[in-house]
């Protein structure tokens, strides 16, 4: 926990092109602040899966096809966790009507199922908290609250 207490309020800020190319750097990135923040292994693997699909939303819908675009991400240490922002300045959408169609994939055939929509739900099942902005482009923020090891006991 000393770790965590250290480093609060500290935060670093990348800003890359909207291209899949680039997405390891923040992928390397998370994983360089989480690792020193004190997530485990399994925690810092769904932030990854996570804040990976919040950015590949960013490449394949955010700009045109052809356009460029940026991908700005912050990652904020807070008390007992992580906070990463990942905004872009891109064609918005309705998350709210989005989000209402998301539904179980249970008893469906593969060819029943609309995967579009499933990294929202991913976000939302790795990270203790998702919010997302529509406005001038949008933000996604994720949350993820560093577990203390007497809380798994």
């Amino acid at each position: 926990m000393k770790k965590m207490k250290k480093m609060m309020n500290k935060s670093i800020e990348l800003t890359i092109p909207a291209k899949a190319e680039y997405l390891h750097i923040v992928r390397l990135t998370l994983f360089g602040i989480a690792t020193k923040a004190g997530f485990s292994f399994e925690e810092i693997e769904d932030m990854k899966v996570a804040v990976t699909e919040a950015c590949n939303n960013v490449v394949l819908y955010a700009y045109k096809e052809g356009a460029s675009g940026i991908l700005d991400i912050h990652f904020e240490l807070i008390e007992d966790g992580l906070s990463i922002h990942i905004k872009d300045e891109g064609n918005s959408f309705d998350f709210e009507k989005t989000a209402n169609k998301l539904t179980s994939l249970h008893d469906k055939t593969l060819v029943e199922t609309d995967v579009k929509g499933l990294g929202i739900f991913l976000m939302h099942a790795l990270m203790d908290k998702v919010q997302v902005l529509t406005d001038k482009g949008t933000e996604v923020i994720l949350t993820k609250q560093l577990c203390r090891k007497e809380e798994i006991a």
